[in-house]
């Protein structure tokens, strides 16, 4: 298992550090981390799980 070396930030992430860094996978999924503290590891999600993600954060699914 390979570390992902091609972190991003969102565009979305504000300057107050509350962000999170996420890195294409060569199988397509995606791997997610802490940006304050990369050195403690990240998940790893399939291309599926990952696209449902995204399409529930579009439908309004963890809207407070």
């Amino acid at each position: 298992m390979d570390t992902p070396t091609n972190w991003r930030k969102s565009s979305y992430s504000g300057s107050n550090n509350n962000c999170v860094e996420i890195a294409d996978l060569a199988d397509g999924g995606r791997a997610v981390r802490d940006s304050k503290s990369p050195g403690d590891g990240f998940f790893r999600f399939t291309a599926g799980e990952w696209s449902a993600f995204v399409d529930s954060v579009k439908a309004g699914e963890f809207d407070r």
